[in-house]
């Protein structure tokens, strides 16, 4: 039965997409501001969260939104599933994600994204990542947009070290802003690579931020290590 809910909720999530279409030619003909293709962005991503609770059983819980500076600040999430994805532009409004270009090639949303805009990487090019994620990251905060990042590159399984690439240890540097660590268990119901999903609650909790102007290095520690810790008293209150 669960599997068969994934499937319709798959379906039901492709035309719940495609429904946007008409949305973004008008965006596109009228050069629609940002802050309206973030709108409807986030308007598409409570669509999808609202199918995964009602169809497949899956919701959520924030934990710690007290944490959130009231200022743009650097945000830094674990990785374990498409879930966050698409939660975080729900959870933090008018976020800039610094997400893969391979993402712009996907239908509808990929142009969602480069309208947003979005902070767009080639993982593959190195320095020139840093540099455009250092700059565009600015631009964002200047912008009054937090900056958005799953440091740890890749989705990792439950359970699996938190480890974060030394990119953001750089970009924490360099952007001179609050670093706020979060944690969620999204693989425990939405596992990388499998199209069942388990009926459940997601744990999102906002840690406390880590003030602008402290050691990079040791920020970035503090972060995974907080991050780490609060993974492992989600699952140990869950099991």
């Amino acid at each position: 039965m669960q599997q068969i809910r994934s499937l319709l909720f798959t379906g039901l999530w492709t035309l719940w997409t495609s429904l946007f279409a008409p949305v973004l030619g008008v965006i596109l003909l009228t050069h629609g501001s940002p802050i309206w293709v973030r709108r409807w962005t986030r308007l598409w991503a409570s669509g999808v969260l609202g199918m995964l609770k009602y169809i497949v059983g899956l919701d959520h819980a924030v934990r710690g939104s007290e944490n959130i500076p009231e200022k743009p600040c650097l945000i830094v999430c674990n990785h374990q599933s498409t879930w966050e994805t698409i939660a975080v532009l729900t959870l933090f409004p008018d976020v800039a994600i610094i997400t893969k270009k391979e993402l712009l090639k996907v239908p509808i949303f990929g142009t969602f994204l480069r309208l947003s805009p979005m902070i767009t990487i080639d993982r593959e090019s190195g320095s020139r990542a840093i540099r455009k994620m250092n700059e565009e990251g600015a631009l964002a905060l200047s912008q009054g947009r937090s900056v958005l990042i799953f440091p740890e590159g890749t989705r990792s399984e439950p359970g699996a070290p938190v480890e974060f690439k030394r990119g953001v240890e750089l970009l924490y540097g360099k952007l001179n802003c609050d670093l706020l660590p979060v944690a969620m268990n999204s693989g425990d119901f939405w596992c990388p690579g499998r199209q069942n999903k388990k009926a459940g609650t997601i744990t999102l909790t906002c840690l406390p931020p880590i003030p602008a102007g402290e050691n990079a290095s040791a920020a970035i520690k503090a972060a995974e290590a907080a991050i780490q810790a609060e993974l492992t008293s989600i699952r140990a209150t869950a099991a």
